[in-house]
Order: C-alpha cells, then sequence, then structure tokens
C-alpha cells in the first residue's frame, strides 16, 4: 500500500475510534488517544455565542493533584503556563481550555489533546516524593553545562499542525539545528508522539537538523525497541544516565 492509502486508513480508524455524548449542554468527545493510567482522554465541546469552546473540564490537573502533584510553587506553574501557551491554551477555574473559530475547530481540537498529553507527561512523577521534574532537570543540566538552547519550540508540519519541542539548540559553525524532547515515561505512546512529530515536522527544518530525544532511565532501563523505533526514524535517543557522552555535540 502507498503512503497516501495509508494516511487514509489512519485518519479512517481515528474517526471511527472516536464517539460522542450530550451531556448537560456539552459534547463529551472520546478519543482513541490514551493518557498514563491507559483510559481514553475525553474532551468536551459547546458552542457559546459565534464561538466553540474546548476543554478537558479539570481532569488533566485534578488527576494530577489525586497523584499527589500539586502545581502550587512558582516554578511549576511557570513549566505550566509555558506548556500551555506552546499550545495555545489557558486555564480556567481549574480546566484547560481554548476558544475556536468554526475554521479553526480541527487545530484547537489537536491542539488541546497534545497539550492534554504534554502536561501529564511534564508533571508525571515516578515516585510521590520526588521533587524534580524531568523537564526541569535537563533544563538545569543544559544550563550547568553551558548549552545554548531556546525553551518551548513551536514548529508547523507539512499537514499544518503544530507541534512543540522542549528544546532548539541553534545551528553553529560546527553542528547543524538541533532539537530536542524530553520523554519522562519513555513508553510506547510517547516515543510514537515523538517520531510522529518528527515525520511530520522535519521537511519544515533545514536538511542538516537532528532530533533528539532525551529519556529517563532513573527509574527502570528503557526498552530496546523504544530506543529501535527512533534509530529507526533518524531521532537520536539520549539515555538520561549517558548524557555527558553527548554533551560536546549539545554544547557546539
Amino acid at each position: 500500500m502507498n503512503l497516501e492509502n495509508l494516511t487514509d486508513q489512519y485518519f479512517s480508524w481515528l474517526r471511527s475510534k472516536t464517539t460522542t455524548k450530550q451531556i448537560d449542554g456539552w459534547t463529551e468527545i472520546t478519543t482513541p488517544y490514551i493518557d498514563r493510567h491507559n483510559d481514553y482522554i475525553q474532551i468536551y465541546v459547546r458552542k457559546h455565542n459565534e464561538e466553540w469552546i474546548l476543554t478537558d473540564a479539570g481532569e488533566t490537573l485534578s488527576d494530577l493533584a489525586l497523584s499527589g502533584c500539586t502545581l502550587e510553587t512558582p516554578r511549576r506553574k511557570a513549566l505550566l503556563q509555558t506548556t500551555l501557551n506552546g499550545f495555545g491554551m489557558h486555564i480556567e477555574n481549574g480546566a484547560i481550555t481554548v476558544k475556536s473559530t468554526d475554521s479553526q475547530y480541527p487545530l484547537r481540537k489537536h491542539s488541546l489533546i497534545q497539550a492534554m498529553l504534554s502536561v501529564n507527561d511534564l508533571f508525571y512523577l515516578a515516585r510521590p516524593n520526588v521533587e524534580n521534574f524531568f523537564f526541569e532537570d535537563v533544563a538545569l543540566w543544559m544550563d550547568s553545562q553551558e548549552i545554548r538552547y531556546t525553551a518551548g519550540f513551536k514548529f508547523s508540519g507539512r499537514t499544518g499542525f503544530d507541534h512543540r519541542f522542549d528544546f532548539v539548540v541553534p545551528k553553529s559553525k560546527t553542528q547543524p539545528e538541533r532539537i530536542l524532547r524530553a520523554i519522562n515515561n519513555p513508553a510506547k505512546a510517547p516515543i510514537s508522539a515523538m517520531i510522529m512529530s518528527w515525520e511530520d515536522t522535519k521537511e519544515t527544518r533545514s536538511s542538516d537538523s537532528i532530533a533528539y530525544a532525551i529519556l529517563n532511565d532513573r527509574e527502570k532501563k528503557i526498552a530496546d525497541e523504544m530506543v529501535d523505533a527512533l534509530q529507526s526514524y533518524n531521532i537520536t535517543p539520549i539515555a538520561w544516565s549517558q548524557r555527558e557522552q553527548y554533551r560536546d555535540r549539545l554544547a557546539a
């Protein structure tokens, strides 16, 4: 089968696995995307005047709070806001929310789902007593190694959808542009999301741009199939425990 047929199959699958239900004036949309509990992600939509309101109904942040992850410190609030800004989202009464016109609706819906997944991954805690987030650890390490970067960069892919990467290290005299995503939980879903983002984005970047996935291996060993999947799409995996081996490539 050619790529066009496979793409059609993907959109058919996405449509067939998406269900809707009316609840108190809202439409509940159940998507085929799963969260860290392996539950299907649900969003809620309704029309207000001439705009659509799309929201997670507060489920993302309330789930994190129930898991022992509160967002009360200035650093955590800043990380949350930076992530939401990257997708054009805001918090309203504890819910991740965005408004949309008719023409913007497909992109806004896509961005809301991506924001929910990113917030879940950004603030995922392997143990309740873990103090630091993986994203913050990566940023602090890059600062300590004098690696120049821009955090929270968003690129438009060939499909027209936006994809957010955690860090972009600009081109230098000796190294091309380097695009990085920190993956706290290197399981199938976030690895697949990284591959899809890079595949959609790479043709819009310089031909020599390099993608890196920084993988948290502090709690458990990274599965070989995850590393193989990244490498097969020319994404360089960096295990957190081996990050010093890549310092010179990133700092140059």
